[in-house]
């Protein structure tokens, strides 16, 4: 049986129209792969406050206005995991990857220039769609 894990995701968008994502590192599943800044919730947490306690704890930012955007399942190998992906529209702070990760702003044109983790590819075609909606 698959190991199976609930997380919590930031999509981030600032005042430039911009989106916020970071680099897995080294020794992670998936290092090297670009991904919206999330991890794993934790026994009894809210999905929410899983977002908000990884979007602090990643890069030091505080969510204001936040959404659900999409939730969904994904099956790796050995992994089930089942994501909540969250669209953050306001927020406190400066980001920066507290972790030592690498990060960057991007336009939305620019998802195609980086590696994401497949169980993000159809949340990206799906933001593409609806992001001059989002304010």
């Amino acid at each position: 049986m698959n190991q199976q894990e609930t997380i919590s995701i930031a999509i981030v968008k600032n005042q430039q129209n911009k989106w916020l994502i970071t680099r897995r590192q080294q020794g992670q599943h998936l290092a090297g792969k670009w991904e919206f800044p999330g991890g794993k919730v934790e026994e009894g947490e809210a999905l929410e406050a899983a977002m908000l306690r990884e979007l602090k704890e990643e890069v030091d930012l505080t969510a204001i206005r936040f959404e659900l955007f999409e939730s969904l399942n994904f099956e790796y190998e050995a992994l089930s995991l089942q994501l909540h992906f969250y669209i953050v529209s306001e927020f406190e702070g400066e980001a920066k990857g507290v972790e030592g990760q690498d990060l960057k702003w991007i336009t939305l044109d620019a998802f195609a220039d980086y590696v994401f983790p497949k169980a993000n590819l159809s949340v990206i075609k799906k933001l593409s769609c609806v992001a001059h909606t989002i304010s």
